[in-house]
């Protein structure tokens, strides 16, 4: 495929989409469902919901266009060795990260919450990154797949904009990645964050990157396919 154009921000973004994934992160039922470990925090996970559709929409693109599909998901080993306590004690014990709720073990490795929605399951040949932390790089190897695979640009979507999102960017960012937010198909449990999150990455130039939504993108991609 040619070099494409995609109306963004802070300014047009050009992309090659052979040298692109789309990664979808942490779209997990201990995230986006009740009882699972948004909710133990107290979180209306109700509000995750908005971006499952525009997260749909891209995947099924990206699958026909051969686009690189990467799933990420949060999560610790069933001893929580690879928990932080910093991380694990926050909240009464029966709501912490280990502690049995109603989808298994919060937040813990082959649980049933721990599994990403059935909307977005990955298929056959997607690679799947488990991370103990909120990004996708820490202690994962998630650079080393890209870079096999010659990728340049990131797609990103999925939850939190503010936490797994943004620091996802961040380190992308740091080790050179281009990467495209798309907005619509991230959300937060406060859309207040939602809103900066964005703004921060696309402040002063692109600092982090771009955001664009997924119908600027599913449009772009279908334009390069035609021209191919």
């Amino acid at each position: 495929m040619r070099r494409s154009q995609i109306p963004a921000e802070p300014f047009p973004f050009e992309v090659d989409f052979a040298r692109t994934a789309l990664v979808i992160i942490d779209m997990q039922r201990d995230f986006l469902e009740p009882g699972g470990f948004g909710a133990s925090l107290g979180n209306d996970v109700s509000r995750l919901r908005s971006a499952v559709g525009p997260c749909s929409a891209m995947l099924e693109g990206a699958r026909a266009a051969g686009l690189l599909v990467i799933h990420t998901r949060e999560g610790h080993r069933p001893d929580l060795a690879d928990a932080p306590p910093a991380k694990v004690l926050r909240g009464p014990p029966e709501k912490r990260i280990g502690a049995c709720g109603p989808m298994g073990r919060i937040l813990v490795r082959g649980e049933p919450g721990h599994e990403i929605v059935p909307e977005l399951a990955p298929i056959a040949g997607e690679p799947v990154i488990d991370k103990p932390g909120k990004g996708a790089f820490y202690q994962t190897d998630l650079d080393l797949v890209l870079r096999n695979r010659g990728v340049e640009t990131l797609l990103v979507a999925g939850v939190t904009t503010e936490v797994c999102v943004h620091t996802t960017v961040r380190e992308a960012n740091d080790r050179g990645y281009r990467c495209l937010v798309l907005s619509d198909a991230c959300a937060s449990y406060f859309p207040e964050f939602h809103a900066v999150g964005l703004a921060m990455i696309a402040a002063q130039g692109g600092i982090f990157g771009w955001v664009s939504t997924t119908g600027e993108v599913l449009a772009a991609l279908s334009a390069a396919e035609r021209a191919a």
